[in-house]
Parts: C-alpha cells; structure tokens; sequence
C-alpha cells in the first residue's frame, strides 16, 4: 500500500516511483501521482512534502 493523498477537489492520487536514465548518463529517483494504485507504488520519502497545485488541484512533491 502506497502513500494516497486525497486533494481539495476529492479526488484521490497514489504516489509513485521510477528510476530514469538522463541524457548526461546520471540516474535519478522521479516521484508522480497517479489516480489509480500500480505496482510500482511507493511511500512519502523523508525529508519531502505534497503540495497541491492550486489552479488544477494536482499534487506533486517537493523538498521540505
């Protein structure tokens, strides 16, 4: 069971995690949300916090 953060609109988000490769060769931890639970669903990491985008109630990560 992965974080779930339910937005000011109600709509329900799980939090999500991929390893990518950048274009300088540098692999980096992205963190998304989707609306429904997939397998690579993942937990709050420390030292990070949601922050819901007021125009269109999205939320995204970000350093705390």
């Amino acid at each position: 069971m992965g974080y779930s953060f339910k937005n000011s609109k109600g709509k329900t988000y799980y939090l999500h995690t991929k390893d990518v490769v950048l274009k300088g060769g540098r692999n980096q931890t992205i963190y998304y949300f989707a609306k429904d639970e997939r397998s690579n669903s993942c937990d709050l990491p420390a030292g990070k916090k949601i922050v819901e985008n007021e125009k269109t109630g999205l939320p995204f990560v970000k350093k705390a």
